[in-house]
């Protein structure tokens, strides 16, 4: 299995970084695991081709995460005119915000005759699936979406990848992320306790908790892309665009 992180930023685009993205390859399928607002401009900045996508895991319905889906599947209709099905997973509630997406930033586009076709399945929380060849399990965690937001945790026979979304610190995570050869856990702000976000005075003396062999911090505020090196300190690796890493 391969991460090529497309995106590793916040919200609003913290030290230049795109929105949340990240390609994992396998034996299985190729997927984006969020697909955030900046995806498909990240994906052709890094030269990779959108139409080898099988298809996108949705940890949770904000903008910047989910965002982009919408400009992934015009170009598809419009410019690459793919034929190939896609896959679209996330949690209750995906198909009606997807929708919603599609018709504010693309009128009637909800009613197109697709030249390829599509689908969107929905994820119960705790309640394992299969994803293109995928072993997936979720974990509802603390962060208001309008939908559960959750972490993920993918298995392709081999190599164990887990993600933690956005969220405060749940002891949900640890399920999550034990055992896993990468977990990608996000920590938007350094001090303190943050509604909906890990901080890193919270996240840091619960690392030796999490039980993944390799731990990588993305989806940075200032106040934590100003302090990188106490990451590093840590054993901790730190996300940056454009990173590819063997799973």
């Amino acid at each position: 299995m391969r991460l090529t992180i497309v995106g590793s930023g916040d919200a609003f685009g913290s030290g230049g970084r795109f929105n949340t993205c990240f390609l994992v390859e396998s034996t299985k399928a190729t997927v984006l695991i969020d697909c955030g607002a900046t995806a498909l401009v990240g994906l052709k900045a890094r030269g990779i081709d959108p139409s080898r996508i099988d298809g996108v895991i949705l940890s949770h319905l904000h903008g910047d995460h989910f965002g982009g889906v919408p400009f992934l599947l015009m170009e598809a209709q419009y410019l690459s005119r793919r034929q190939r099905p896609f896959l679209i997973a996330g949690p209750p509630g995906t198909r009606a915000r997807l929708d919603a997406a599609l018709e504010v930033l693309f009128p009637r586009s909800t009613g197109l005759k697709w030249r390829f076709p599509w689908e969107v399945i929905e994820i119960e929380p705790g309640r394992p699936s299969q994803v293109l060849g995928h072993s997936i399990e979720t974990a509802e965690v603390l962060h208001l979406s309008g939908a559960p937001s959750t972490a993920l945790r993918l298995c392709d026979g081999q190599s164990r990848l887990a993600y933690s979304g956005d969220t405060e610190w749940t002891d949900a995570l640890l399920p999550i992320a034990n055992g896993a050869d990468l977990f990608i856990v996000e920590c938007y702000s350094h001090a303190d306790r943050i509604t909906g976000h890990m901080t890193w005075t919270v996240l840091k003396p619960r690392l030796p908790d999490l039980g993944a062999r390799r731990i990588i911090v993305t989806h940075m505020s200032p106040t934590m892309l100003c302090r990188l090196d106490e990451l590093r300190a840590a054993n901790v690796m730190v996300a940056e665009d454009g990173q590819v890493i063997d799973i």
